[in-house]
């Protein structure tokens, strides 16, 4: 009898007991956390938007949810419809996404990103509005003034409902301008507008400087950009910032430089061996 007591694998017992034991703790705590869940009620709406533009805030947030769905805080937290709330967030124009859950303690976390404009259009019917990071068009607010490029003149596409996509080639160069130009140190710097000309040619009005840069389109911008940087280094330190009216890299390998009264061709200016 003995023999057979020490023979029996007590270590391998005690763990199946303590597995037992904690599965049915376990067990027990899920139910207690289920059962509080079900009764818990909201003790707080914490609302976070993030992101680097300010067009809505905290206040804007809550006073959505609890115009539209009623005063959340006090309500039961499971009658609270978290996927309407979200879908209503997602209707506001400067709203890229939304996330909403509730904590142990009540707590209702809404957390929204905001959408990052890159340039405000300004088109030739008088209408004014911003397009994001996605190539959506976002609605101008009074509330809030991005820092971006302005981009005006003989542009024809218009404004009709918040995030319709950009439809024509034209505002898409544009858009494709400011994209390559935001990180560069010395173009984002130097380019204080965009304008559309009555050729519908994308001029650029610099910082340094009284003459239009004349690009056409975003074909060849990399070229089109180094071409004008020659004309900065090479070409303004010998003539002055107030020689030319007109600066026009449209042109394959070109630099036209224009006075206003005519234009000014020499063999740096006219054409040039990039390489």
């Amino acid at each position: 009898m003995l023999k057979f007591v020490r023979n029996i694998p007590w270590r391998i017992i005690g763990y199946i007991c303590m597995s037992v034991v904690g599965l049915f703790g376990i067990g027990m705590l899920m139910s207690l956390v289920k059962t509080k869940d079900s009764v818990q009620v909201c003790t707080s709406m914490k609302v976070m938007v993030e992101g680097k533009e300010t067009f809505i805030d905290q206040h804007d947030i809550s006073d959505l949810v609890n115009g539209e769905f009623g005063r959340v805080v006090g309500k039961e937290l499971a009658t609270l419809p978290l996927e309407k709330i979200e879908k209503a967030l997602m209707t506001l124009p400067y709203v890229a996404s939304a996330e909403i859950h509730s904590d142990m303690d009540g707590v209702l976390q809404i957390a929204v990103k905001q959408r990052e404009v890159i340039i405000r259009i300004m088109n030739n019917m008088g209408q004014e509005y911003y397009i994001d990071t996605q190539g959506a068009k976002v609605p101008v607010t009074l509330k809030y003034v991005p820092h971006v490029l302005v981009a005006n003149g003989n542009i024809n596409e218009g404004y009709k409902v918040a995030l319709d996509t950009v439809e024509t080639q034209l505002v898409k160069d544009l858009v494709s301008i400011v994209n390559f130009v935001k990180n560069d140190p010395l173009w984002s710097n130097q380019i204080v507008q965009l304008y559309v000309n009555e050729h519908k040619d994308i001029e650029i009005t610099p910082r340094v400087g009284t003459q239009q840069l004349l690009l056409g389109n975003a074909d060849n911008l990399p070229d089109k950009l180094d071409r004008l940087s020659i004309f900065y280094k090479k070409i303004l330190p010998r003539v002055g910032s107030d020689a030319y009216s007109t600066v026009n890299v449209k042109f394959d390998d070109q630099i036209i430089c224009e006075r206003e009264d005519g234009w000014v061709l020499d063999s740096l200016q006219m054409k040039l061996k990039m390489k």
